[in-house]
């Protein structure tokens, strides 16, 4: 299968660049993955396409201002002779870095990140950032995709500093600098656990007012987490589908969402996703467990789902728009079938819908 197969065109004004004042205010394309029929709703009406019953699964992860910059000093005696104010001469070139998770296995403070000026950013070097240089970090390693480690000084208040300093990390195709209302806005209502580069966006639309006519409906919720890492940001390089491997990403299912989802299983109830994560998380759980039953657990998945994939769990799907030729569109095309999402999509941008990130959002049944 060639990842050419999903590719469509869609023009640049329909990239939602800023969030909607009201997050329900969104437009949802409504699917029918067995006819392929379409039909232009609002994000309002979900609560009346479930039913009593039914089990919404969010992924809770938080996103954390994971972008940081600061400034390069070169070698560990050019960094300790800047301490001297008479040495500030020796730091030079602006550096952003993107924290993407926490190193397995290594110091608590090592990271992988995303480094931009990537070609001249070193093994050794030491890079600085804030204003007054609270964060300092050596470069220790660098990645096949050209990521690199990132050995942080010990401080206890870590993760303090970057709400301070970092920046929200706003997708690529968001063509503008985070602003302080990006804190609120490119994060869901019910974000918990933190640890995402990017936002469940699925999950964006959702408000208070909205999940308290879930719960009247008689519709039942259940949380798990997957933090959205590097895959996020890479793009597709192979030419063939079944040649492209996905990054592995952090998740965990608490016993209490086990339970429910094995339950409406059972029960032979809807199984409903919040997002594309939540779909990893939950097939993943389903392909890792013997019997048909989800265990409770973490650990990474690095499941990539494209056409021809068998979903044992989930039964209806929630999620934005996706760029062209990118594994999540793959996965809403497994799900969804190829001809009628990719019909669907170009009905989307006839009718001028938002894409991506802050734009509006598809429910497929």
């Amino acid at each position: 299968m060639l990842v050419s197969e999903f590719d469509y065109y869609l023009p640049e004004e329909l990239i939602a660049q800023e969030p909607l004042a009201d997050r329900a205010a969104s437009r949802m394309l409504h699917l029918d993955r067995r006819s392929g029929a379409v039909n232009d709703l609002s994000f309002r009406d979900l609560p009346q396409l479930l039913h009593p019953g039914d089990l919404l699964v969010f992924n809770n992860t938080r996103v954390f201002p994971a972008r940081l910059y600061g400034h390069r000093s070169g070698t560990r005696a050019q960094t300790l002779s800047s301490q001297n104010p008479a040495m500030k001469s020796f730091l030079h070139g602006r550096v952003e870095v993107l924290l993407v998770k926490q190193a397995p296995g290594l110091e608590g403070n090592d990271w992988i990140a995303l480094v931009r000026p990537g070609r001249k950013i070193g093994i050794g070097e030491h890079l600085h950032f804030g204003d007054s240089g609270e964060l300092e970090a050596e470069v220790v390693g660098r990645g096949e995709f050209g990521e690199r480690t990132l050995r942080f000084t010990q401080t206890a208040d870590f993760f303090e500093i970057v709400e301070r300093i970092g920046h929200v990390p706003l997708p690529p195709y968001i063509g503008r600098e985070d602003r302080p209302g990006d804190r609120d806005r490119y994060q869901t209502v019910y974000a918990r656990e933190r640890g995402s580069v990017a936002a469940p966006t699925a999950g964006l639309h959702f408000t208070s007012e909205i999940l308290q006519q879930l719960k009247a409906r008689g519709v039942q919720t259940a949380e798990l987490t997957l933090h959205v890492g590097l895959g996020t940001f890479q793009p597709v390089h192979e030419e063939r589908v079944e040649d492209h491997q996905l990054h592995r990403e952090w998740y965990r299912i608490t016993p209490e969402a086990t339970e429910k989802v094995n339950q409406a299983l059972k029960e032979q109830r809807r199984v409903i996703a919040v997002g594309t994560t939540t779909v990893r998380t939950l097939e993943h759980a389903a392909r890792a467990s013997q019997g048909g039953q989800i265990q409770p657990g973490s650990g990474e998945t690095g499941l990539f789902i494209y056409p021809g994939f068998d979903f044992k769990v989930v039964n209806a799907l929630l999620t934005n728009f996706h760029l062209p030729k990118s594994t999540l569109l793959m996965l809403v095309s497994a799900f969804g079938g190829k001809e009628h999402v990719l019909a669907a999509y170009r009905h989307a941008v006839e009718q001028r819908y938002r894409f991506y990130s802050y734009g509006d959002c598809t429910f497929v049944e």
